[in-house]
């Protein structure tokens, strides 16, 4: 218990430092999360035009598909903050970094997620957050606590799913040192075509996000049960059981650190 609450604070000391280091360039700093904001935005348009023709798609109206994307794009947001570090470490193995890593006395993810904090992602929450609001006023859902209880766990389970994500497509890098584009398909990939319901893509789709990569968990079967389309209370905690993907992704990283050999940078 000791050892974890040390690694808490070793994490909270990481980002902090970040986070000073960032501020030091305040102009940046606001440039670059403005520019974050803008980029998800051009998503947005993209509904809200397809929507101009449409008035709703698979039986979803604008503002549900709304709070949809709002939703998936926080969960994205959130995971690229607090787990950039595994998505730039192909450059830590490359450059030999890793091989310091591995000889400190503290964990090597809590040290990996630790080198770099992304906080100019704060534009892309404040975004979704906008949308989110606007989709509630809109959407007519009769909220209570246990919805709102239910978006809590999906933004838990959701961020959870995503740094799964970030961490298989770091420990690919223990293999081909340099890492693997066709990961963006299960990272920016989800984030796009997360802009909608699961269950608009077709049955098999929604098998594969519910058995393999459980985007579903965290994003259409807590969404039937917020916008009233199902009564089973069991579907708002499904996105806590979408926690189990960070199991095998653990597992990979476990192996692959196992069968590391240095770039010897």
């Amino acid at each position: 218990m000791t050892q974890k609450i040390a690694a808490v604070r070793l994490y909270c000391r990481y980002v902090s430092i970040n986070i000073r280091c960032k501020m030091q360039y305040k102009t940046s700093f606001f440039l670059t999360a403005f520019g974050q904001f803008l980029v998800s935005f051009t998503a947005f348009l993209g509904i809200f035009f397809m929507f101009q023709r449409f008035s709703r798609v698979e039986g979803f109206t604008y503002s549900e598909v709304l709070l949809c994307f709002a939703v998936m794009l926080m969960e994205f947001s959130l995971a690229e903050m607090f787990a950039r570090g595994f998505d730039r470490f192909s450059k830590i193995v490359k450059s030999g970094e890793f091989d310091r890593i591995l000889v400190r006395p503290q964990n090597e993810i809590i040290q990996v997620l630790g080198s770099e904090f992304e906080l100019t992602r704060f534009g892309r929450i404040l975004q979704a957050v906008m949308m989110f609001i606007y989709g509630i006023a809109k959407s007519g859902v009769a909220w209570n606590f246990s919805k709102v209880l239910t978006v809590i766990f999906m933004l838990i389970g959701g961020t959870a799913v995503f740094t799964g994500l970030f961490l298989i497509y770091a420990a690919l890098c223990f293999f081909t040192l340099e890492s693997l584009e066709i990961m963006n398909i299960f990272t920016d990939g989800a984030r796009e075509f997360g802009k909608y319901p699961m269950g608009v893509y077709g049955e098999k789709m929604l098998l594969f996000t519910t058995f393999f990569i459980p985007y579903a968990l965290i994003q259409y079967y807590p969404l039937l049960y917020i916008l009233g389309r199902s009564t089973n209370r069991l579907l708002m905690f499904l996105p806590l059981l979408a926690c189990w993907f960070l199991i095998p992704a653990l597992l990979f990283w476990k192996f692959g650190v196992r069968h590391y050999k240095s770039s010897g940078s």
